[in-house]
């Protein structure tokens, strides 16, 4: 792994977020993923943030045609026009689920009853890449207007965002996230 993968892992893979922004993020940054590598999208991250206005949904529902299609030639980020389209639409889904809920964190959460779902994986090959919550959690999202949710990229993200602790009983990271709550905005 490289030390940005390394990184990201010791320090934000799994931990429990319940702030939207960071919510939002991990939902584009999964969906743009797909087909990729997770190294290109965490060498991509910053160019994410500056070009998806630091993931503020507001300011990302309202990107105009042509910011979006200049986007398609912007190096710093997957220019896969149906990626950058699907960003700008779970933007707009992501406010209409703020509205109906009070915020993403409370909908996205609630396909694991509000907490953190604890695994006692022993080896990466006993991990699935689906699960029921993922395939519910894929099927609303998809309901509600949501591009790029398929049940593996809820899973990854579910994993991600520390909805699940999938670090291996092995790993000094699973204790440290199995004691966390989860950060808020």
């Amino acid at each position: 792994m490289s030390p940005l993968a390394v990184a990201y892992h010791d320090t934000e893979w799994g931990v429990p977020s319940r702030d939207d922004r960071h919510l939002f993020e991990m939902l584009v940054l999964e969906g743009a993923q797909a087909g990729l590598s997770w190294e290109t999208i965490l060498r991509k991250r910053d160019g994410y943030r500056e070009a998806f206005f630091g993931f503020d949904p507001a300011r990302v529902a309202r990107m105009t045609k042509a910011r979006r299609a200049g986007l398609s030639s912007d190096e710093r980020i997957v220019r896969n026009r149906a990626k950058i389209e699907s960003a700008v639409g779970n933007a707009r889904a992501a406010l209409d689920v703020q509205r109906e809920f009070g915020s993403l964190a409370a909908y996205l959460w609630s396909f694991t009853g509000g907490r953190p779902m604890q695994n006692t994986w022993r080896s990466s090959r006993d991990v699935p890449a689906v699960t029921d919550a993922s395939v519910a959690m894929s099927r609303d999202l998809r309901r509600r207007g949501f591009r790029f949710v398929g049940p593996t990229i809820c899973y990854a993200f579910m994993q991600a965002v520390g909805m699940v602790n999938d670090h291996e009983i092995g790993c000094f990271r699973h204790r440290e996230v199995a004691r966390l709550r989860g950060r808020t905005s």
